[in-house]
């Protein structure tokens, strides 16, 4: 068959054509759309991994803030986009967008953690849950941990810090202060939070699953994510057993179990039909990585800090020892003299400022959020940073400097915010703050110590801690 070449060339030129006439019209309607809906400054680096390594890389080496949102801060302002692990995300920066982003929580935007967090820490946790089901779940959490709670909080923790001490730290000259604390502070979440004994291996089995909480979610075998998986199952099961048991000794026993004791309030919740046998497994799992490791860190940072200010040391040391001498001999700590460790808090939250436990966290927007004059589309991730208010010179001012004194007035909201805030603050922060408040006071009371490496570095995997595990020498203080 013929070919009509006229035919065939007006044919290229008049798809030439449609094709101008296309990218014209989409152009414009691209250049009419940003002008409506103006998307913050900043590089999205290449498809899918955008900025993700240098990302990585700078919270790796504890430079999240300095290495990866202040230069571009310097360059764009407060709010710039990226792309972080596949995802288009705007960081944003200071009190005020702490305050619009957390404030706004389940309204404008909502939790969103990476993969392989969800699947490790279990969907059916709080972190996952929105609206009136997270408030439910959150209430019970939060009926343990409540005023009325912590008198016997008080006691159970000063039990647990004083036989980790003599078992642990009795008869040694050194002691990796880091993973003391982890083991302490996993212990209490457990026996005095939950009301669950700790045995042999759960400790190991709960730090292989952190090791995978930020990893790639690729089931490969031998790598982080696979053996944190394989760990979580193992934890399942085990809890499982534990609640399923519970439940059988409460529904025998017609009574609520132990008063204070959450897993007995989640198992009573789990009877009533309000949660699933899922949910108590997972807000447990969530609980004890949401206070632990964050908390063991607090307590490490805090005893850096002492121990580079002596004087503000001698000033803690003081507090502790007119609480100790208002007392009888071997008499215990009640929660009033936790309320009398007023310098200790302030030495603890200046601590905190300078070294938060978490870097900050995602939200994704449910809707296109119109903030600061620019557009954050729907379906893209927010995140917020601690550093961004906590350096803040308009509110702390020489902010790398360590001032104890900053927390002896109230701060404006959103201004300080190493648990978070709004309506998804962390529920473990009383209990977060009696495990420093009466650690540090069986510390400084019972021991000499000093740090062997005073400027340990901090790394990141996946959470701040320093690089040695801070050793620290010991000496018992005679009586």
């Amino acid at each position: 068959m013929a070919v009509d070449m006229s035919f065939v060339l007006s044919l290229v030129i008049s798809l030439i054509v449609i094709s101008m006439i296309m990218c014209f019209f989409r152009k414009n309607k691209t250049i009419s759309t940003k002008s409506k809906n103006k998307l913050p400054p900043g590089e999205m680096g290449l498809p899918w991994i955008g900025e993700t390594f240098e990302f990585y890389k700078a919270q790796r080496n504890n430079q999240l803030y300095e290495a990866f949102v202040q230069p571009r801060s310097r360059t764009y302002g407060n709010i710039f986009k990226t792309r972080l692990m596949g995802s288009p995300t705007v960081v944003v920066s200071g009190a005020e967008a702490n305050k619009f982003f957390l404030s706004n929580e389940f309204k404008l935007v909502v939790s969103s953690w990476p993969s392989a967090s969800v699947q490790l820490m279990g969907a059916n946790c709080i972190m996952e849950k929105q609206g009136d089901h997270h408030r439910l779940v959150r209430r019970v959490i939060a009926s343990s941990l409540n005023c009325t709670s912590h008198e016997t909080l008080v006691s159970k923790i000063c039990s647990s810090v004083e036989f980790h001490l003599d078992t642990n730290w009795h008869g040694r000259d050194t002691i990796s202060l880091f993973r003391s604390t982890k083991m302490l502070t996993f212990t209490i979440v457990f026996e005095c939070l939950l009301g669950i004994k700790v045995e042999t291996g759960m400790f190991e089995m709960f730090e292989r699953v952190l090791e995978g909480v930020f990893a790639l979610p690729v089931g490969i075998p031998g790598s982080n994510f696979s053996r944190a998986k394989k760990a979580r199952l193992q934890i399942q099961k085990m809890l499982l057993n534990i609640v399923r048991k519970k439940k059988k000794e409460m529904e025998e026993s017609h009574e609520g179990g132990e008063d204070g004791v959450l897993l007995s309030r989640l198992v009573t919740s789990l009877t009533r039909g309000e949660i699933t046998e899922e949910e108590v497994v997972d807000n447990a799992v969530l609980l004890v990585f949401a206070v632990h490791d964050t908390t063991s860190f607090a307590i490490v940072m805090v005893c850096r800090m002492l121990a580079h200010h002596p004087r503000c040391y001698a000033q803690l040391l003081q507090e502790h020892r007119e609480i100790l001498d208002s007392k009888e001999t071997n008499e215990p700590l009640t929660l009033e003299d936790t309320k009398r460790m007023k310098y200790t808090w302030q030495v603890a939250r200046e601590s905190m400022r300078l070294f938060p436990p978490i870097f900050g966290s995602f939200r994704k927007a449910t809707v296109d959020i119109d903030y600061e004059g620019f557009t954050i589309p729907k379906g893209w991730k927010v995140l917020w940073t601690t550093y961004g208010s906590h350096y803040d010179s308009q509110y702390f001012s020489d902010p790398l400097r360590f001032d104890p004194s900053r927390f002896e007035d109230p701060l404006p909201p959103y201004v300080y915010v190493p648990f978070g805030g709004g309506p998804r603050v962390c529920a473990g922060y009383q209990l977060a703050k009696l495990n420093i408040l009466i650690f540090l006071h069986f510390m400084v009371t019972k021991y000499n110590w000093s740090l062997i490496y005073p400027d340990e570095p901090i790394t990141v995997d996946p959470l701040p801690f320093p690089y040695h595990g801070m050793p620290i020498k010991i000496s018992p203080k005679m009586s």
